[in-house]
């Protein structure tokens, strides 16, 4: 007699997306409502020197936009683990948003708090792992899929190769081109003064 069914694992696996999910959407609710980062008056009048690593990040994290896309972003990822069609998708999504915060509260946190944070987000971290692991064999096929090698419709000369680097710093040309449009239409002195700034690196530098 088997003691743990299909449907038992089933069933841990949906326990699983349930926890994490409602841990996630319940972080990312709380940074939309102001009730997460953000230290108090006293300590934002106190000399940068005196306050702690962990104080000086959290109200850092208080700034816009960086609360609101980690805040949206766990809450797609709780909804993603809620669904049975993205539930991989919403696994995957799990891990570097764990994983970040985890660096991030080792880097910041005392050491007492930070073993704390630790083990709790290693263990999501090992069951976001399970979630994946139950659905090894969609996840080898999408691994293969991805790792199999690209097929190339056109093959090219060994010049343009060679002329690869010139294509790239037009590439970054055009990228600029719209912030440079932009800040002349806002700034009509934004060229003199960009060549001004240029000749005074020089002046430096020589």
């Amino acid at each position: 007699m088997r003691i743990i069914t299909t449907k038992s694992k089933a069933y841990f696996i949906l326990s699983i997306r349930i926890l994490l999910a409602y841990i996630f959407i319940s972080y990312g609710f709380s940074k939309m409502i102001n009730n997460q980062f953000s230290i108090s008056e006293s300590e934002l009048s106190t000399p940068i020197r005196d306050l702690s690593l962990f104080k000086i990040a959290w109200h850092l994290f208080n700034h816009q936009p960086f609360k609101y896309f980690i805040g949206v972003s766990q809450i797609i990822c709780g909804l993603l683990l809620i669904f049975n069609r993205t539930i991989i998708l919403g696994a995957f999504l799990f891990l570097p948003i764990a994983v970040n915060i985890l660096i991030i509260d080792l880097t910041i946190m005392p050491p007492f708090m930070a073993r704390g944070f630790a083990f709790r987000l290693s263990f999501y971290i090992i069951l976001d792992c399970i979630i994946l692991y139950s659905f090894k064999e969609r996840i080898i096929i999408i691994w293969k899929s991805m790792t199999d090698k690209a097929k190339v419709n056109y093959k090219f000369s060994i010049w343009q190769y060679l002329l690869l680097p010139v294509s790239v710093i037009i590439l970054e040309i055009m990228g600029a081109l719209p912030q440079i449009i932009v800040n002349i239409i806002i700034n009509p002195s934004y060229i003199q003064e960009t060549f001004s700034l240029i000749e005074n690196l020089k002046e430096i530098f020589n």
